[in-house]
């Protein structure tokens, strides 16, 4: 039996990744996706399980050939996307396929595979919620976070092209929600 897509989106900050992470420890069967991107390899980072590290040339042409899911080009000449292959090495397996992915990839991923696809949307409990959560982490300059708030309140406008919205203002509630509708989806 083939596997099904969960797709997680939402704004920097908003508790996708922990949401993510506390559900690849259940029993659910799923297997994250991993991304393909065409920058050098950091420290530590190792290829075909981090990321898929390909050339620029690599890259453009599996564009042109439409082997990606979906793909954009973040900075000028620095491409990530989801590989039509990792997906199908996943769903064929009869694993479900997790992404962690920004709101136009899940959006994009949710519209190729309609049914077969769950689309969450992890919702902050507010812009200013979501702004102190950011400031907390201490990982990002004022500017960044105040660039990241910008862009979450427009992201926040995308959700309603998502099959669920939870909010998280509890993170275990969240994480219950969460399993739960993939629970429903899958069975």
């Amino acid at each position: 039996m083939k596997g099904k897509l969960i797709i997680l989106s939402a704004p920097s900050g908003a508790g996708k990744s922990t949401i993510i992470n506390s559900l690849l420890k259940k029993s659910l069967n799923l297997e994250f996706s991993i991304s393909a991107c065409n920058r050098g390899m950091r420290a530590g980072e190792i290829d075909k399980k981090d990321y898929y590290f390909i050339s620029t040339e690599e890259f453009k042409t599996k564009i042109n050939n439409n082997e990606f899911v979906e793909w954009e080009e973040v900075y000028s000449n620095h491409f990530y996307g989801t590989l039509k292959s990792e997906v199908e090495r996943i769903i064929n397996s009869g694993n479900n396929v997790i992404f962690d992915i920004d709101i136009v990839g899940g959006i994009n991923i949710k519209k190729l595979y309609k049914k077969d696809a769950l689309a969450i949307f992890i919702m902050p409990p507010s812009v200013d919620e979501l702004e102190k959560r950011l400031i907390n982490r201490s990982t990002d300059k004022l500017e960044d976070i105040k660039n990241r708030v910008n862009k979450a309140e427009q992201e926040i406008n995308q959700s309603k092209e998502f099959d669920k919205i939870i909010i998280n203002d509890n993170l275990e509630t969240a994480i219950n929600e969460t399993y739960n509708a993939i629970t429903k989806f899958i069975s």
